[in-house]
């Protein structure tokens, strides 16, 4: 009985999906029926295109945009150029040589097979991630083919074997959880993408572009208008817990992120203090911000004071890179910095 009533419901949903369909050809619509898209705004330029080209070389679904983001994140924060682990892994995708070999190929066509090339390393990642998942589901154990592909990229395949899922390794475990917790970070309908695609023109343009270094690093002296590079420690700045960590990190601090954003279209000079001087013949009140403005915080209240530049990236919000530690972010605008030594806004 049950499968006559399963078979009539089943015939009816076909009916009514084929009437749709012909109502929609009708009318001149077209029908999809897509899973939830991507959002690569947090992932540097640099990246963007060759993730999406992993993902799609891929055929198991679950080898998408967002989990390659996410496991590029853990593993090296999108950093690029010659990134060493203490275990020798290397490159954006933290590969060990060997490894590398196995699933490396020059994708960028600059002649040279590296680890150390950001589309050479992400197209292995994907390749890599591709092959592991395909052992997962024909492996039977539990947990998941994405929560067994990771295990056996950070623990080796033979780990994941040895104990018939997951091994109990607590960085093992840890890599699982953190990436696929992140994951929901680069799919689509994120408040952040909202925020920056409402602005246009010129600074809507540049809050745009500073959004597609979001996840970038902060690093005190680092960064040009060509993008991230390696900083320096002044003997006051650029340090955390004691140690020089700009020196060892490539990415951008405040007033390099927004010099990015606006090159060449607008050439700022580099410091904050000096984007302020460019453009304060074009204040402009909190109450009449709009998507790409310039903020400012200062010590004393003067120019010279000036140590903080964040771009308006609307509902209350900037986007900015704050501080050693931290990475390129969008924050409401009361945590970004003190309120009490915000100076002003200007429209550049």
């Amino acid at each position: 009985m049950k499968k006559v009533v399963f078979a009539a419901v089943g015939a009816v949903g076909a009916l009514v999906l084929g009437l749709l369909l012909v109502v929609a050809a009708v009318l001149g619509m077209t029908m999809s029926f897509e899973q939830p898209r991507s959002n690569l705004a947090k992932v540097p330029e640099e990246f963007r295109r060759w993730i999406a080209k992993a993902a799609a070389a891929c055929e198991h679904p679950e080898v998408s945009e967002s989990l390659l983001a996410a496991q590029l994140k853990q593993e090296s924060g999108f950093r690029t150029g010659q990134v060493m682990s203490p275990a020798g892994a290397g490159g954006p995708a933290q590969f060990l040589a060997g490894t590398y070999e196995t699933y490396g190929r020059d994708e960028d066509g600059n002649g040279v097979s590296s680890r150390f090339d950001t589309g050479d390393a992400v197209m292995a990642q994907g390749r890599m991630m591709c092959s592991l998942v395909g052992q997962a589901k024909k492996s039977g154990y539990p947990g998941g083919p994405v929560a067994l592909a990771l295990a056996g990229y950070n623990a080796g395949w033979g780990a994941v074997q040895q104990y018939s899922g997951v091994p109990p390794y607590a960085e093992t475990q840890n890599y699982v959880k953190v990436i696929t917790a992140s994951q929901k970070d680069f799919e689509s309908g994120g408040e952040d993408v909202q925020l920056v695609a409402s602005g246009g023109g010129t600074n809507g343009a540049a809050l745009k572009r500073a959004a597609g270094r979001l996840g970038t690093p902060y690093a005190y002296g680092g960064g040009t208008p060509g993008g991230p590079s390696r900083g320096f420690c002044d003997g006051a700045n650029g340090y955390r817990d004691g140690r020089c960590l700009a020196s060892q990190t490539v990415g951008f601090d405040c007033s390099s992120l927004t010099q990015y954003a606006y090159w060449p279209s607008l050439q700022l000079p580099r410091t904050a203090a000096a984007q302020y001087g460019a453009t304060s013949d074009r204040p402009v009140s909190r109450d009449r911000l709009e998507p790409g403005d310039l903020m400012f915080w200062s010590r004393d209240g003067s120019q010279s004071g000036i140590y903080h530049v964040a771009l308006y990236a609307g509902g209350d919000r900037v986007l900015h890179a704050p501080r050693t530690g931290r990475d390129v972010e969008i924050v409401d605008i009361a945590d970004a910095m003190p309120a009490r030594e915000y100076m002003g806004a200007t429209r550049p």
